[in-house]
């Protein structure tokens, strides 16, 4: 069954709204590689850039989908965190990716009551990446689950 312009359109918000996040995303893993210091830095910072460079896939492939669906894909990103030393920056990135997992976990659930298998599974596709890189800052910093 085809989907309603109803709910297309529902689903061009949701994905709206996490292209803006992974656009935020974007820019703040990359202004924390630019500006993370400090004796550890290298090895995190590398893992800022790369990481960055899959929220930049994400952020692509939502806007593929939005424009498939009817929709236009937002530009604007939402808040970015900037600053603080390198174990403030990667728990600020781990606080976004845990905000991040809640949120296509919700929007999982919507393309699947709305009868979207498509686009369900390219964000389940999203969210196991994300929880990829909340386990990475979860171990960097050292927190137990």
């Amino acid at each position: 069954m085809a989907l309603s312009d109803a709910d297309k359109k529902k689903i061009v918000e949701a994905l709206n709204l996490d292209r803006a996040y992974e656009l935020a995303a974007i820019l703040q893993y990359m202004g924390h590689h630019y500006e993370g210091e400090g004796i550890e830095s290298p090895a995190i910072i590398s893992l800022f850039k790369k990481i960055s460079i899959d929220e930049m896939k994400h952020a692509e492939m939502l806007g593929e989908r939005i424009v498939y669906l009817g929709g236009v894909p937002v530009q604007k990103p939402t808040d970015i965190k900037r600053g603080g030393d390198i174990k403030q920056m990667m728990k600020d990135d781990l606080a976004a990716e845990n905000d991040a997992i809640e949120r296509y976990r919700t929007h999982i659930k919507l393309c699947a009551d709305l009868g979207d298998a498509t686009t369900r599974r390219m964000l389940e596709d999203i969210l196991s990446v994300e929880e990829g890189h909340a386990d990475t800052w979860e171990t960097t910093l050292g927190i137990r689950k």
